[in-house]
């Protein structure tokens, strides 16, 4: 992102001021030649003596959006139709931001649930003004202007949260849509721009630099579409909103699919003296992934076992296989520690199985990019399910005893572990992927605890994702074969003990070899003065009879 400093006027106003007054700089920040842009403003005469720093320009952005038109107009009926006849709703726009063609792609709008009271996450309030009788025109206008949006921002910000672990590589929560008539939408800039900073913030898109989410606007009254970008600067003001081109199409035909299998084993030494920011396991473990991440990101890649130039577009049809070349000795563990450094090791192994969906125009670096991505994002997910239940069982523990509880359940036993003063072994299994046919041949996700069973699959699809479970087991896939799995050997269990009776075997086996062998010299010198003796004797008798 590169910084100009220009006209003294809020970032899209300028940005407006830009376009109109200077085409050829408007041409250039089209094209993101921030460089060239920044040489041409400087010779430019400025409008204001007070400048602004303009970040807007060369940052990632989003200049039009394509809809599927088959799952919006699906959406759009749904609404109309409501037996509840819905004054308004929010919900998560599901889709695909493409850096390299600065575009969006919605794939659906997934409606947020009720909440935990059974309360809609937006309604429409009226004010204690709207109680008046008058029967005037005038009436209609107070009851619109004293109406206002309310959002359970922190419920739809939970709900972008729990969704986003069940997208796969270049699927994101990119935004929110809100169902409410003109007039509501315009007085409500603040509380929509507040509810999409939350689900930015819940459901972050690492790795892209976006600082922006769309806002989706059907209006019930007149009935039309609009689509805004929404920025996610701290100072929401009016122009936090900036109006984007949006269409419905085709979009879900269109897809590239992608698949991968990703073996993996990590070591990971224990320190005495903790060099991590996070003491406890779940946060070690959170920082070892995102520094494994970064080694796969310097692998080379094999699409449908060849090399591939990762600029160009990939256009076969089917799903393509995806395997990872990751260099030998390059993991930043393999170093030489003494047992004063170092008092365990950690051992993560198992298998990962990623989808990754890419649009036809877009280059075979950006599916990489996406299957990469899905793979330590899948990670980091599967550890937030164990934290989550751990943190459910500690409050249900509280809430039973009235107070909190210090024993740790002995069945998770691991997130807010110490692990330099861990003292025995342990061992966690991760909860395993599978995968349910969703839109177009597409793909989602969700995890199962090795104690649950595929119908807490079907409840969340249902709740989470609007969606209708599937009916047939076998349609679900399962492809990760090796577990993943993570163990904790501790140094004081193992090393002392193996170092001491290895040094107490390695003595006893020498002194009772050197006893043995002493013991057999000994028995020679005797039998060898015996014969002596023998031979002496006899010999002095042969010779007393010979000279007799």
């Amino acid at each position: 992102m590169t910084d100009i400093r220009i006209f003294g006027c809020d970032c899209w106003a300028s940005n407006y001021l830009l376009m109109e007054m200077f085409p050829d700089l408007y041409a250039l920040e089209k094209k993101k030649d921030c460089k060239l842009l920044e040489k041409l403003i400087s010779k430019k005469p400025i409008l204001n003596p007070r400048p602004v720093v303009l970040k807007t320009l060369c940052a990632a952005m989003v200049n039009g959006v394509i809809g599927e038109e088959t799952q919006l107009t699906s959406v759009e009926e749904r609404l109309s139709r409501s037996s509840l006849a819905l004054s308004c709703q929010v919900g998560l726009v599901i889709g695909k931001i493409s850096k390299s063609l600065d575009k969006g792609f919605i794939f659906d709008l997934v409606p947020t649930p009720l909440n935990d009271d059974g309360d809609a996450a937006s309604s429409i309030l009226e004010t204690k003004d709207d109680t008046n009788n008058n029967k005037s025109k005038s009436k209609s206008k107070s009851k619109s202007s004293s109406s206002f949006l309310s959002i359970d921002k922190d419920w739809v910000a939970e709900h972008a949260r729990q969704v986003s672990r069940m997208l796969v590589g270049g699927m994101k929560v990119v935004g929110i849509y809100i169902w409410v008539n003109e007039t509501l939408f315009k007085s409500s800039t603040l509380v929509l721009c507040q509810t999409v900073k939350g689900v930015a913030d819940a459901a972050p898109i690492r790795d892209f630099g976006w600082d922006e989410r769309l806002l989706i606007h059907i209006s019930n009254s007149p009935r039309r579409w609009t689509c805004k970008n929404c920025s996610l600067s701290s100072n929401i003001t009016s122009s936090s909103l900036r109006p984007c081109d949006f269409k419905m199409g085709r979009v879900l035909s269109t897809l590239q699919k992608f698949k991968c299998i990703y073996n993996f084993d990590i070591r990971f030494p224990i320190f005495r003296e903790n060099v991590s920011s996070s003491g406890n396991f779940a946060g070690i473990l959170h920082e070892i992934i995102s520094s494994h991440a970064e080694e796969l990101k310097r692998a080379k890649a094999l699409i449908d076992g060849n090399l591939v130039n990762e600029d160009e577009q990939y256009t076969s049809d089917g799903v393509h296989e995806v395997e990872f070349l990751i260099p030998f000795m390059q993991h930043t563990s393999f170093q030489a520690y003494s047992d004063e450094e170092v008092v365990g090791i950690l051992v993560f192994t198992g298998s990962i199985c990623s989808f990754a969906y890419l649009n036809s125009k877009e280059p075979i670096s950006q599916a990489l990019a996406d299957i990469r991505g899905d793979i330590f994002s899948s990670l980091h997910s599967r550890l937030d399910v164990i934290c989550d239940e751990f943190d459910g069982q500690m409050d249900s523990i509280a809430g039973d005893s009235g107070e909190f509880v210090n024993e740790v359940p002995t069945q998770f036993p691991i997130p807010q572990l110490q692990l330099q003063l861990l003292r025995k072994r342990c061992s966690l299994s991760f909860p395993r992927r599978v995968f349910v046919p969703w839109l177009g041949g597409t793909y989602i996700c969700d995890y199962i605890q090795p104690s649950e069973t595929l119908e807490v699959l079907k409840d969340h699809c249902v709740e989470l994702m609007s969606m209708e479970a599937p009916a047939v087991t076998s349609t679900i896939l399962e492809p990760e074969g090796q577990p993943i799995t993570l163990s904790t050997n501790s140094f004081w269990e193992t090393f002392p003990e193996l170092s001491s009776s290895a040094i107490n075997n390695s003595s006893d086996d020498k002194s009772s070899s050197s006893g043995k062998h002493l013991e057999k010299s000994n028995n020679v010198n005797i039998m060898v003065s015996l014969l002596v003796l023998i031979l002496s004797i006899v010999i002095g008798i042969m010779l007393f009879v010979f000279r007799t």
